[in-house]
């Protein structure tokens, strides 16, 4: 059974007419929405990196903010979105910095959940740039929170992964977490 058909059963398991008109084409929408929204597991960090890694003799922090992600709740398949800010600190090699956000996408487009999310991409950091540290952090919305259960809309989860000199030295890291904080959009 494909996933169109599956959206049929959904709608008719829901009470609904898949045969009305408003629904027709919608197993088809969804079908190619959710292969979409799950475009991450057709991909691997190597693939989006491609070349974009590069000798360069620099050792201070890099850092990209406000990446906006979007994900979905692997508990109840509905949206999280939000915003991670990636840090690194070179160590010999240094990354294009459009390569951070595709990072970004290549776990987010798959089901999950924020806490595993932000440590896949500070360890595939790791893993691609062999750096001195890596630190991210992600904060985000959950509709699984706002739309159902305890139904709070302005709640919103801070998650972080520190590696390295991030997690080792306090300078680093407050510099890191200051930088976030100072120019964080509201």
């Amino acid at each position: 059974m494909n996933l169109a058909e599956l959206v049929q059963r959904l709608l008719r398991g829901i009470g609904e007419d898949p045969e009305r008109q408003g629904l027709r084409r919608t197993p088809d929408r969804v079908a190619r929405s959710l292969a979409e929204l799950t475009l991450g597991y057709g991909q691997t960090v190597e693939s989006v990196v491609g070349q974009g890694v590069f000798e360069e003799d620099c050792s201070e922090m890099v850092l990209v903010k406000d990446i906006e992600f979007y994900s979905l709740c692997e508990h109840h398949l509905l949206p999280f979105y939000g915003r991670v800010h990636v840090a690194y600190i070179p160590d010999g090699r240094i990354i294009g910095l459009s390569k951070i956000p595709r990072i970004v996408d290549v776990f987010a487009r798959r089901l999950q959940v924020q806490e595993r999310l932000t440590q896949q991409i500070a360890q595939a950091l790791d893993s691609v740039l062999k750096p001195k540290g890596v630190g991210v952090v992600a904060h985000a919305s959950h509709l699984c929170m706002m739309m159902r259960g305890v139904q709070k809309q302005n709640s919103a989860a801070m998650t972080s992964c520190l590696l390295g000199s991030f997690r080792s030295d306090p300078m680093t890291r407050n510099e890191f977490l200051g930088l976030v904080r100072a120019f964080s959009r509201s």
